[in-house]
């Protein structure tokens, strides 16, 4: 007759013998716990980029919810293959290791990963200005002057150069979040690139000159506030995205649409998680019935950095 072993019996990977897992002394127990617990720690922000972003109020959740499969798999582990944890742990711990010389997934991103989470629920505040442009765009009574009209004809998406410059450098960064934010990924990583090379340079102090997209190219990113608005604008909606240009005392800056509040909320999160070597502790954004639009001003190294001042007195959209 078949004898089928009692369940309890398991094969111990260390010294090849066949024991039951009361034979486990309590230090032997304690320490499978401890590997357990800190296979759980990398293991669950590695899911995270797998997780839909989930937002609950105003809550960001999606790595709870890691860190509770990754608990249920642990224990599910510790449960059925006691002794598997011990080589799981290694083998992780080495990965990480290898990961960390070859610029990819390493100890360094499991803790800005579970930083992002504290910053995203209890670090940040918003700073919202009422968008009275699209309340009231008569009271504004220069938005048909030079400026508005020099800067509209300059933004333009379509342009080859400007498609293939925006396809290029939307894939410098981010590229394994793709998963979990979708297309937003490509839009920050554009802004990232655009934000880091653009150069400020004065116009001729007697007339206004607005380049085009193709021109700042070309010129290897410099140009002053109106040329980096034209970029970014041209550049952002060359791969999707809805963008304007606000113009304000003294200056220019894009905006990127994000779309209601709970869209909203899941860009902030992906800025945080992404932008995670900025101190990110408000979000300048503009708001009116329901649609949210941030701040894209070179000015702040992120999305959604400071406004220079609230003297809004034209509106471009496209």
């Amino acid at each position: 007759m078949l004898h089928i072993p009692d369940a309890g019996v398991i094969f111990h990977c260390f010294t090849g013998r066949m024991i039951t897992s009361k034979h486990y002394t309590t230090t032997q127990n304690v320490l499978l716990e401890i590997a357990g617990i800190l296979t759980i720690i990398p293991v669950a922000p590695f899911l995270n980029r797998y997780v839909p972003p989930i937002v609950i109020g105003e809550w960001h959740v999606d790595l709870i919810v890691s860190i509770l499969v990754a608990f249920l798999l642990v224990r599910l582990l510790l449960r059925l293959f006691k002794p598997l944890i011990i080589p799981v742990f290694i083998l992780l711990t080495l990965l990480f290791l290898i990961n960390l010389f070859n610029d990819r997934y390493s100890f360094s991103d499991v803790f800005k990963d579970y930083r992002s989470v504290v910053v995203n629920n209890w670090g940040t505040k918003d700073t919202k200005q009422q968008d009275f442009l699209n309340i009231n765009p008569s009271f504004f009574l220069s938005y048909h002057d030079k400026t508005v009209r020099g800067i509209r004809l300059k933004v333009n998406p379509e342009d080859s150069v400007v498609r293939n410059y925006s396809v290029r450098h939307s894939l410098d960064s981010y590229n394994e979040y793709f998963n979990k934010y979708g297309p937003l990924v490509r839009q920050l990583a554009l802004f990232r690139y655009i934000n880091k090379n653009f150069r400020y340079v004065s116009d001729n102090r007697r007339d206004e000159y607005f380049a085009s997209p193709r021109e700042t190219i070309l010129n290897g990113l410099g140009g002053d506030c109106d040329d980096h608005s034209i970029l970014m604008a041209s550049c952002l909606q060359s791969i999707g995205a809805r963008c304007r240009i606000v113009l304000i005392e003294g200056h220019a800056y894009p905006e990127l649409y994000c779309g209601d509040k709970k869209e909203f909320e899941v860009i902030q999160q992906a800025i945080i998680h992404l932008f995670n070597n900025q101190k990110i502790t408000e979000f300048y954004f503009h708001e009116n019935k329901g649609e949210h639009w941030l701040n894209l001003d070179y000015t702040a190294h992120h999305p959604g950095g400071r406004y220079l001042n609230d003297k809004v007195y034209a509106l471009i959209e496209f």
